[in-house]
């Protein structure tokens, strides 16, 4: 062959074969949401009785075309409120049509996309994949044991690009491990032995309605008798952490009534609490419209007194049916699990959630009001205490769940986390002792919250709202210039945690030199000593230092958690030696001695503390009103 023919081909071929690479997946882009449905049902069949090796195997079946199509893996967790999805451990995917594969080219920027191209003679894409749960809590959240599963269906999903979320309809099933039984919002179609089918609905509210599934599992009706039903569905590692007793059941039952009697509303078909207590399966706490997901460890029920501070778990969560699920702040209004979560408001979605879980375990008996203030001492301790506040303010720790994927932090109090929950809290405390202040106790933000979350009863549908929406539902209940109070809390950068709300409630944080019962059993279950407030940090029962306050004692001393303390005073490490050398030391001149490891390094150093051990406490103003009696009070 000429050079001058081989010239003439290649000019001839070159552009069929650049039209060709322009046309294959590798060159698509994902398609954009649009309000039209999908056509046809997509059949996801789910087995997850592989237990010995943790992991669920999944079957999709979807009609299809003929022509390009992207997949995608939902990335955008609301609950989450991150692009956090576990894609790292969806594993084999194999898509196939008329039972010949079809390739699939990962999108190179859109990494939870998958594009491939349907051939001329497939009408159904069938496709299948693993969803490997963690085998060790190294790996992430451990999903599936020897005892007890979770379905979290982001993770075993797939859905075509180009429609909105609730616009593809789903049939989804399940096959469990032989005679175990299941809790979840889904509504099942029928059982025919260990496999369950499900009533065909939309991908947004499959993705909203997990599943709990168990060995050992008990259901009990917290509400019998009612039109619209609550139900805690119990899982565990043993039959024993199942055994409640009637006294321990009656506050969840109480709960259900002060829920209502706060909201005056529903906005579910039934309600259902997952409730997992165990060593091995993983601990979680995860809001889902008509249910949610929540992990404990054993001894909930067993060792009902050791377990009082963590009993706001499901108070919290059932809060969010109504705030953050049927209420939602407008920048969680997307189209499908793959477009950005705007997380500007979350201070509503999760500050006041937070508050109102307070409030509800108190007011149902599941914690009690001496409780409840000491937690309220220790929240307010931490965030008086919060060096960070100084560059960052509370508004942009919005943000912390996308920038930090919630990862620790080695220096949480100066980078500061996910502070919008308890900060928001304690926002919600300044603005409701404000509205009692203002109207002479006559309303309180209980009257926001039926005016703001009652609407709609019965319905389901998503109430969206802005920033000018709660202000003025605020100004309705109690007239005042709630935008600029709000906001100088939000974006400000002074000193100290917004306490305006304690001295409103009769209260100050004060510092005494023993701990309250809920800082002591919040040591003993985190296994650690605080010395926050003292030598600014907290240390492990090993002598590992496990946070430093920024810029306090230890700090300044060049200690990190990358530390340990082996000695005091030369005397070997254990917390009763470090208390007895702060108490030795407050009035002295003598500073106390630390011996300290660092990797293969020890030096010596010396702490010029003399203050004594400080741990918070709220101590009443004499001659005010007892406020927080009033909030904490059940409602009649």
């Amino acid at each position: 062959m000429t050079a001058s023919l081989k010239i003439r081909l290649l000019k001839s071929v070159l552009p069929l074969v650049i039209a060709a690479l322009f046309s294959t997946p590798a060159g698509a882009e994902v398609p954009a949401p649009q309000d039209v449905a999908y056509p046809g049902t997509i059949v996801l069949q789910v087995d997850a009785t592989n237990l010995s090796q943790q992991m669920f195997r999944m079957k999709l079946s979807m009609p299809v075309k003929p022509g390009p199509l992207t997949m995608l893996y939902p990335q955008w967790l609301p609950a989450n409120h991150g692009p956090n999805n576990v894609l790292n451990q969806m594993a084999g995917l194999i898509f196939t049509g008329n039972g010949k594969t079809i390739e699939w080219v990962r999108d190179p920027v859109n990494v939870f996309a998958f594009h491939l191209t349907i051939p001329e003679s497939v009408t159904t894409l069938e496709a299948h994949y693993q969803f490997l749960s963690p085998l060790d809590g190294g790996q992430g959240r451990i999903t599936m044991t020897s005892e007890i599963l979770g379905i979290q269906w982001p993770a075993v999903t797939m859905y075509p690009a180009g429609y909105v979320a609730r616009r593809i309809t789903y049939q989804p099933s399940l096959t469990l491990p032989p005679n175990w039984q299941f809790g979840s919002a889904l509504e099942t179609a029928q059982r025919q032995g260990d496999v369950v089918d499900f009533k065909p609905l939309d991908l947004e509210t499959l993705i909203d309605s997990p599943l709990f599934a168990g060995r050992y599992f008990k259901r009990i009706d917290l509400d019998p008798g009612a039109k619209v039903p609550v139900f805690l569905n119990m899982v565990a590692d043993s039959a024993e952490s199942l055994e409640a007793k009637p006294e321990q059941i009656a506050p969840h039952r109480e709960l259900i009534k002060q829920a209502r009697k706060l909201f005056g509303s529903y906005h579910y078909k039934h309600y259902d609490f997952l409730f997992a207590m165990s060593d091995d399966f993983g601990g979680v706490g995860r809001e889902h419209h008509q249910s949610s997901e929540n992990g404990v460890k054993p001894g909930y029920f067993t060792e009902w007194a050791k377990s009082e501070a963590g009993r706001d778990l499901l108070p919290h969560e059932y809060t969010h049916s109504w705030d953050g699920k049927f209420r939602r702040p407008a920048g969680q209004n997307v189209p499908n699990f793959n477009t950005p979560l705007e997380n500007e408001l979350l201070w509503v979605y999760e500050g006041q959630t937070q508050y109102w879980g307070k409030v509800l375990a108190a007011r149902s008996g599941l914690i009690t009001e001496k409780t409840t203030l000491e937690g309220i001492a220790a929240y307010a301790a931490a965030y008086d205490n919060q060096p960070g506040r100084a560059w960052r303010a509370m508004q942009d720790t919005v943000n912390e769940p996308i920038i930090s994927g919630r990862r620790a932090l080695g220096w949480g109090n100066w980078q500061r986390g996910e502070d919008y929950y308890v900060e928001g809290m304690l926002i919600w405390i300044d603005v409701d002792t404000k509205i009692r202040d203002m109207s002479g106790d006559k309303r309180s933000l209980d009257d926001f919250a039926r005016a703001f979350y009652g609407i709609d009863n019965g319905s389901m549908l998503p109430a969206f709202y802005t920033f000018d929406d709660v202000v003025a539902a605020l100004n309705k209940v109690q007239p005042f210039d709630w935008g600029p109070f709000l906001r100088s809390r939000l974006d400000g950068h002074g000193k100290g945690a917004p306490l305006d709300g304690l001295a409103r409630a009769g209260y100050k944080l004060v510092y005494k030199d023993t701990p309250s019962d809920f800082s002591k059993a919040g040591d003993e279950q985190a296994k650690v000593a605080s010395f926050s407030y003292s030598l600014g940090m907290t240390v492990k029962a090993d002598g590992a230092i496990s946070g430093v306050i920024w810029d306090g004692v230890a700090f300044r001393a060049g200690l990190a958690g990358n530390s340990s303390i082996v000695a005091v005073n030369n005397r070997a490490y254990k917390a009763e030696v470090l208390k007895a050398a702060i108490k030795d030391a407050k009035g002295s001149t003598a500073p106390i001695t630390l011996l300290v490891k660092q990797g293969n390094n020890f030096r010596t150093i010396s702490l010029d503390y003399h203050d004594g051990l400080r741990y918070p406490h709220l101590e009443r103003i004499a001659g005010s009103k007892d406020r927080f009696a009033a909030i904490l009070k059940a409602l009649p």
